[in-house]
C-alpha cells in the first residue's frame, strides 16, 4: 500500500480523557501513524487544557478558519491524498473546499455515531413519544447527515446497529460505508491478573462527558429513579459520578448522606473504573458505541445498562452484566451484580469475550487500510458508481459554497 499524507479536520481538538469521541479519534490517528508520511490535524476551535499534544506523536497541529480562503491556500499547498472529517458538520463546512482544491484526495467521514439517530431519540424522550423510523426520517438533521455520507468516498460506522440502519432503511450502498468499531488490544491473561478482585472493589460508578446530553439525562435518571432503590438494599454503598465539563445542574445533585457523590473530572479514568465494583449507565437515548461501557470491560468492571446503552456493541455475545429498561429491574440487577460474586465474575468474563472477539485492533486496522487501498486504486470508478453522491456534491455543495463565500465577503 502507498504511503499516505493525511489531513484530519476536527470540530474540536482531541480529548481522549474527556470523551469516547476523543478516544476514537486518537485510535484513528494511531492507525494512520503506521502508514502515513505526514499527518496534519486541523481544527477551528480553541484548544482546551484537556486536549492532548498531538505534536508529541509526530502529528502537526494547525488552526483553521471557517468561511475563509486561507483554508483553500492551505490545502492546495499540502495536497493530502486522504482527508478525514470528524463528523458530518465538518464535512458540510469544508467538504466542498476539499473537493474543489484537492479533488483527488479520498474523502472519509468518521460519523462517531449517527447524530441524527441520537438527536431524534433525544427529541422523542423530551416530547414523551415513542421513537420510530418515521420520526427519524422526518428530521432535517437526518437529511443532512445522510447527504454527507453520500458525498464522501467512505464513511466509518461505529456500531452494527447503525450499519444495519444505513443499509436497510436508507439503502446506502455498502461500497461507501464501513463498519469500524473502537480498536482495542486483546485483554491478556496478564492484564486480568492485575485487576482487583470482587472482594477488593467497592462502590458504583458513572463516568461521562457532560457536554453530551445523554450523560446528563442518565445521571438525572440515577438520582430520581434508581439510586434510592439500590441504597435501600445496600445502605453502605456509594455512587461516584465522574466526568469532564460537569455543569451546575449535575453538581447540585451531590449528597454525602445519600452516598450520591459528584467527583468531577478523572485524570485517570481507567484507574477509577478499575477500583469500582459496578458501572451504572441508564442511557435513555443515544447512539453509537458507549465508551463508558467498553471502558468498563477493559477494566474488568461489570455494568448495568439499557437496551440503547448496549445497542450494536456485543453482537450475540452475553453482556458484561445486565441490560434492562425497567428502573426497578435495573436497580435489582445492580444489587445482584454488586453482591453475588459468581454473577460478577461471569459478567467480567463476558466483557473480556466481547472486547477480544469484536474490537480487535489488528483485524479491523487491516480491513480499514485494505478498503482505503481498494478505493484509491479505483477512485474515479468508485465515484461514478456513487451517482447520488455526485449529484449531492454538485447541487448541495454549490449552495454551501456560495453561502460560505457570502459570509466571507460580509466578514
Amino acid at each position: 500500500m502507498q504511503k499516505q499524507t493525511v489531513l484530519i479536520i476536527g470540530t474540536v481538538w482531541v480529548e481522549p480523557n474527556s470523551s469516547a469521541a476523543g478516544k476514537r479519534m486518537l485510535q484513528l490517528i494511531h492507525q494512520f501513524l503506521k502508514r502515513a508520511d505526514k499527518i496534519i490535524f486541523a481544527a477551528t476551535s480553541l484548544k482546551s487544557e484537556k486536549a492532548i499534544d498531538l505534536t508529541s506523536l509526530g502529528v502537526k497541529e494547525v488552526t483553521i478558519q471557517l468561511n475563509h480562503t486561507s483554508f483553500d491556500d492551505f490545502i492546495k499547498e499540502f495536497q493530502p491524498n486522504i482527508v478525514l472529517f470528524d463528523r458530518f458538520m465538518t464535512e458540510e463546512q469544508f467538504g466542498w473546499r476539499v473537493a474543489e482544491y484537492c479533488p483527488k484526495a479520498l474523502r472519509i467521514l468518521d460519523t462517531e455515531d449517527l447524530h441524527c439517530l441520537r438527536k431524534t431519540r433525544e427529541l422523542c424522550v423530551k416530547n414523551k413519544i415513542n421513537f420510530t423510523t418515521d420520526e427519524l426520517l422526518k428530521q432535517d438533521i437526518t437529511k443532512r447527515e445522510i447527504a454527507s455520507i453520500l458525498r464522501c468516498d467512505l464513511s466509518l460506522i461505529i456500531s452494527t446497529f447503525e450499519m444495519d440502519l444505513l443499509k436497510n432503511l436508507f439503502k446506502i450502498d455498502e461500497a461507501i460505508v464501513m463498519y469500524l468499531p473502537f480498536l482495542f488490544d486483546e485483554i491478556s491473561k496478564y492484564q486480568q491478573e492485575k485487576w482487583k478482585n470482587f472482594g477488593d472493589r467497592q462502590h458504583f460508578i458513572f463516568i461521562g462527558n457532560f457536554f453530551h446530553k445523554p450523560n446528563v439525562n442518565a445521571v438525572l435518571t440515577l438520582k430520581k429513579e434508581i439510586w434510592f432503590r439500590i441504597k435501600k438494599q445496600i445502605p453502605n454503598a456509594e455512587l461516584h459520578i465522574y466526568g469532564a465539563y460537569i455543569n451546575q445542574q449535575i453538581q447540585d445533585l451531590h449528597n454525602q448522606k445519600e452516598g450520591f457523590l459528584i467527583k468531577g473530572f478523572a485524570k485517570d479514568a481507567n484507574q477509577v473504573v478499575k477500583n469500582a465494583k459496578v458501572v451504572l449507565a441508564p442511557l435513555n437515548f443515544g447512539a453509537g458505541i458507549k465508551g463508558k461501557l467498553t471502558e468498563a470491560m477493559l477494566c474488568g468492571t461489570p455494568s448495568v445498562t439499557t437496551k440503547i446503552g448496549a445497542e450494536g456493541m456485543h453482537n450475540n455475545l452475553p453482556w458484561n452484566g445486565f441490560i434492562g429498561d425497567n428502573f426497578t429491574e435495573f436497580s435489582n440487577k445492580a444489587v445482584q451484580l454488586y453482591t453475588d460474586k459468581n454473577i460478577w465474575e461471569t459478567s467480567q468474563k463476558n466483557g473480556i469475550d466481547i472486547i477480544n472477539t469484536i474490537y480487535g485492533k489488528e483485524k479491523h486496522g487491516k480491513l480499514f487500510f485494505d478498503k482505503i487501498d481498494t478505493i484509491q486504486q479505483n477512485l474515479e470508478t468508485h465515484r461514478i458508481c456513487n451517482f447520488m453522491g455526485s449529484v449531492l456534491q454538485h447541487q448541495t455543495l454549490q449552495a454551501t459554497k456560495y453561502m460560505s463565500k457570502w459570509i466571507e465577503e460580509k466578514n
